[in-house]
Order: C-alpha cells, then structure tokens, then sequence
C-alpha cells in the first residue's frame, strides 16, 4: 500500500483501530451531559455577547432572527450528518477523519489546515472580546488597566479626556488563553468541571436577559422587521439577511468542535448523537430569543457595539443587573475559548498520528494523558495572535472556514453510505442524500453572501497550507508508506 498518490483513502476501520492501538490515546472521561455542556459552551459566546448587536446594526436589523433561524436550520442538516459520522467514527480529528474516510488524504490535509485557521482564530477573536469584558468590569470595581496594555499594537485609543494613545499588547486575552491552555494540560475531565460550570452561569444570566428583557420590550423597535436594502448588497433587506446568517455562523462552530471529543466519549455511539444535537437546539433557541428582546429594546442601529447586551440592560434601567450580565458575558466567552483551544490541539493530535504534522503533536502526557505539547504550542500562538494583531474582520474568515468544513461533512455522509454501506451505524442521518444535500446547499447559500476578500484571504491560507503539505506531510504520510 505504499506510495498510493494524493487520493489514498483511509479505510473505516483502519481510522478506529489506529485510534485505539495508537500508544498515545486519550482518556475516555466524557458523558452525554459534559459533551452537550462542551457544546453548549462553544456556541452561547460571541454570537450573543458580540456579533447578535453588530449583524443587526450593520445587516439585518430586527431580521437578525431570521438570520439566526437560517443558521439554525443549515446547522440541524449538517448536525445530523455530523451525529452519523461521529458515532460511526468515535476519533479526535472531526471532519478531518470523516473527509480522510471519503476523499483521500489530500482533501483530509485541506480541511485539516482549514480548521485550524477556524479553530485558533476563532479562539484569538474570542480572547479579544473577553478582554473587553474583563476590562470593563474592572474599571466597574475601581480598578483600572492602562488602555495601551488591553488593545494591539496600533490601535488607535481615545482617551476619557479627548487624547489619543497607540496600543502596544492586549494583555488580558494573552493571559485567559495561558490560563485556559494551562487547564486543559491539566487534564481533560478537569477542563469538562469548569466548563459545566460556566456554562450553568451564562445559560442562568442569559435566561434572566429573556425573562426580564421581555417585560421592557418596545415593539416599534420592529419595524420594519426588515429594512429595506441601502442599495449595496448585503445591507439590509433579503441579502442583509444572508449576510448576517454568515456573519453570525461564527457562532455555530461550537457543535463542530463537539465532534473533536469522540475519542474522550466513554459512549460515543449514544453520547455524541446527543451532545451534538442537543446542544444546537438549545443554542439555536436561545440566540433567537435573545435577538428578539434586544432588537425589541434597543433601536436595531444602536447596537453596533462591543457588548449589545449590557447596552440592552442599561435601556431597561436596571444598573444592578449589568454586572451580573457582564459576569456571565465573561463566562461565555470563557467558555468558547476554552473549546476553541480544545478542538484545535485535537485535530493537530489527529493529524500527528497520520503523520502529515511532526509527531511532537501527538505526544501524550504519561499521567495526565493529554497532548500537552500541542495544547502548550497552540496556547502560545493563539495568545500572541490575540496580543499583538488587531482583529475586526475574523468573523467572516472563521465563518467561512466553519461553512467549507460543513460541506465536506455532508458530502462525506452521502459517499460513505455507498463505499461502506455495510458498516455499523448507531445513528443514521434520515433521508440520506437529501438531508446532506440540503445542508450543502444552505452553505453553499451563506457561503455566497459573503465578500470576495474573504474567499480571498481563505485561498491564500489553503495555498500555504498544500506548500507545508507537499513539504513535509507528503512525504511522511503514514499511510502512503505502510508496508504491505
């Protein structure tokens, strides 16, 4: 089997039996709760705290739950892939593993590069929106963090008293990311307990945000439900809706990073279905909520700032409850980032194994059972990435590595039913090709709503992505150079 070419194929079997008899594994420590909980956590972050207010400024105004439902609906498709593929494949690598299974190795190093770019970045656009958070309750206790330290070199930073100064680091989302790295080193049931419990925070404080909001509603703030189209495509109207449905889907990756836990599952068959599904229900149910208070609250074109939610609280008048919402802002976005660096050091783990990365990616701790040299790496590059580069934009490249990665999973149910129609499937995504095809299309449609920079800077990546592989993963493939 050696030297099989670039579309050499990794067989069902051959994905799972390497995963177990791999002399480096991962402890299995997760339940159907925790899995959910991960899920969750990764979902209810940005999207709510951050991209709710700016997509309904700057896309869709009220519509913006349209645009949430939209996503909502292109993920349950792509969900019920995901749920097939992850109880039939119950290893760390994701869509990486699933597109090896169904394309070759060469799409299998393609998606892989793409979801690091979505996993590290997301994690850096997160960080950044934390230290905003963080910042800000400080400075609410008396406690204040000169600005040049909180902000990215150059960075323009208006001061209280009209000047103006430069950043030089952003030190905050620096350290959540060394704090966060240096638990999930720790050990994976130990990150599971934080993250349940920040998660129970910031579900409790956005409920509150529904239940209370919901009493303060101003319902001409509604209308129109849908602005017409400024005249650039994009700005409001139908396509305003698309674009927010893209720009918001940054917010959906958490049930993608769900995938990357099947290895740590201690019932993958039953628990990842769950985990996987349950949480974007949840998710999707609470984003539209939210976006239907806050839009009822504040005049959609108000909300085009760093934290829309705390903005909804003070219109309500209620000061006492914009600390508590800030509290559980942090969480969430504490939360999104600790799966965000999960998931990434996951797939560099996965890709190690095959050999297309160096193997000091899947070295495993001998007593904590984690791979800590590709967790302390990722740590350390997201968190420079989150110090020192500006970030105003990532959304959309996160949104469109998210959407690309989706595709290939629908694809790779519809081609593994025909190549391994045989093989057992504790779940199966109904009304097969259908179903994928549909959430081919609904990212294919998000897709499109996107600007032309964005698939351009995604190229480029993928471009440096094939040097690296040509240059090293080619010709270290454990799979091409197998013995017969």
């Amino acid at each position: 089997m050696a030297d099989q070419g670039l579309m050499s194929r990794k067989s069902v079997d051959d994905i799972i039996r390497s995963s177990e008899d791999h002399p480096h594994k991962l402890a299995k420590t997760l339940g159907p709760y925790s899995i959910t909980a991960m899920g969750i956590g990764a979902i209810i972050g940005a999207g709510i705290f951050v991209l709710t207010g700016t997509a309904a400024a700057q896309y869709a105004g009220p519509a913006i739950m349209l645009s949430f439902i939209l996503g909502g609906v292109a993920c349950a498709f792509v969900g019920l892939c995901y749920a097939e593929l992850a109880a039939m494949l119950p290893v760390s690598g994701s869509t990486y593993s699933y597109t090896y299974a169904t394309m070759g190795e060469i799409f299998a190093w393609i998606i892989g590069w793409d979801l690091i770019l979505e996993y590290a970045m997301g994690a850096a656009t997160v960080a950044v929106g934390w230290s905003g958070y963080i910042v800000s309750i400080l400075r609410s206790i008396g406690i204040v963090i000169p600005a040049v330290l909180t902000t990215a070199p150059g960075t323009v930073i208006t001061l209280p008293d009209g000047g103006t100064v430069h950043g030089i680091v952003n030190l905050p989302a620096a350290f959540i990311i060394a704090i966060l790295t240096a638990s999930l080193v720790a050990g994976t049931k130990e990150s599971s307990r934080l993250n349940n419990t920040m998660v129970i925070l910031k579900l409790a404080v956005v409920v509150a945000f529904i239940g209370v909001g919901a009493f303060y509603i101003h319902p001409e703030n509604w209308h129109p439900f849908i602005p017409p189209n400024s005249g650039t495509t994009g700005h409001f109207g139908v396509s305003g809706i698309l674009r927010g449905s893209a720009v918001v889907f940054f917010a959906f990756i958490g049930f993608d990073a769900v995938s990357t836990a099947a290895q740590e599952a201690r019932d993958p068959q039953r628990d990842m279905p769950i985990g996987i599904l349950g949480s974007l229900v949840i998710s999707t149910l609470l984003y539209v909520a939210v976006a239907a208070v806050l839009t009822g609250l504040v005049p959609y074109g108000q909300l085009n700032v760093p934290d829309p939610v705390a903005k909804g609280v003070d219109v309500i008048g209620l000061a006492w409850f914009s600390f508590p919402i800030k509290i559980g802002a942090l969480a969430g976005l504490t939360t999104v980032i600790l799966v965000l660096l999960y998931g990434q050091s996951r797939i560099l783990f996965t890709m190690a194994q095959d050999g297309l990365l160096p193997r000091l990616f899947a070295t495993t701790h001998p007593r904590l059972q984690t791979p800590y040299l590709s967790q302390t790496l990722t740590g350390v590059v997201v968190a420079a990435v989150a110090a020192f580069t500006p970030i105003d934009i990532l959304s959309e490249m996160v949104s469109i590595g998210t959407l690309f990665a989706f595709i290939l999973v629908c694809g790779a149910v519809i081609m593994l039913r025909r190549s391994d129609g045989g093989v057992r499937r504790p779940f199966r995504t109904p009304g097969v090709p259908v179903v994928p095809l549909c959430g081919i299309g609904f990212c294919l449609l998000l897709m499109s709503a996107l600007p032309g920079i964005t698939w351009l800077r995604l190229i480029v990546w993928l471009a440096v992505g094939l040097a690296i592989y040509f240059l090293y993963g080619y010709r270290k493939s454990v799979l091409r150079h197998r013995p017969k």
